[in-house]
């Protein structure tokens, strides 16, 4: 059977015309892991405060903030997340100012799913995303599919807390996740003290490759 490379994805749709989001969006849901929807830029940067997107894919005119402030408005907060455009516009006039922002693709609609799948299988190749085995320094690798961390083909026995905390570093291993994503993702609705934390970072610290995991004080925690 064919595996699914779009399988451990996360994506942020953005687009204001309803009936395209919803059928886009209800598509990819059996295909990624997670997609959350949001109808204009400023919806997309509240749910960017909980919302970790391996990729982001927004429209361009968009009513109250359109694509370009929201791209602009994410670089200038140095999220590094892949994005995608969607565009009926070709012209200088609307791609131009994006021309420094790092879009990784461009698709012009009207959109054909055959050809948005192909492209998310590019930014799942770059991100590294799309395979069931991570292989991670000196010698340890991560299943995503049996959830196990192995050191030299031994298994490393993880806790539910460690497999969600490491699984979001993985997701996110172009930038710093924060105490409120850990929080959010990883204690749910139960409370995440400072111990808990530390006791978490330094349980799976002593199973990982040595200093693969960074602390920045009073932000969160990174994969190096």
């Amino acid at each position: 059977m064919t595996q699914n490379p779009l399988k451990h994805l996360n994506i942020l749709f953005v687009e204001d015309e309803e009936n395209i989001r919803k059928h886009i969006a209800n598509a990819l849901g059996y295909i990624v892991h997670e997609i959350k929807e949001a109808s204009n830029g400023l919806e997309a940067l509240e749910i960017l405060k909980t919302f970790s997107p391996d990729i982001i894919m927004t429209d361009l005119e968009m009513p109250i903030m359109n694509g370009v402030e929201l791209i602009t408005t994410i670089r200038k907060k140095e999220i590094n997340t892949c994005i995608v455009v969607l565009t009926a516009y070709t012209s200088q006039e609307y791609l131009l100012p994006l021309i420094n922002m790092h879009i990784e693709h461009y698709v012009v609609k009207p959109i054909r799913f055959e050809k948005m799948l192909s492209i998310l299988q590019q930014c799942c190749s770059k991100l590294g995303t799309g395979n069931d085995r991570r292989d991670l320094p000196q010698g340890y690798g991560y299943d995503w599919n049996q959830k196990i961390l192995t050191y030299e083909n031994r298994s490393i026995t993880l806790t539910k807390k460690e497999i969600s905390f490491l699984e979001l570093l993985f997701h996110n291993q172009h930038r710093i996740v924060t105490y409120e994503e850990f929080q959010t993702y990883v204690w749910g609705d139960a409370v995440m003290t400072d111990d808990a934390i530390r006791s978490l970072v330094r349980n799976l610290r002593n199973k990982l490759p040595k200093d693969i995991i960074v602390n920045l004080s009073g932000i969160g925690y990174k994969l190096e």
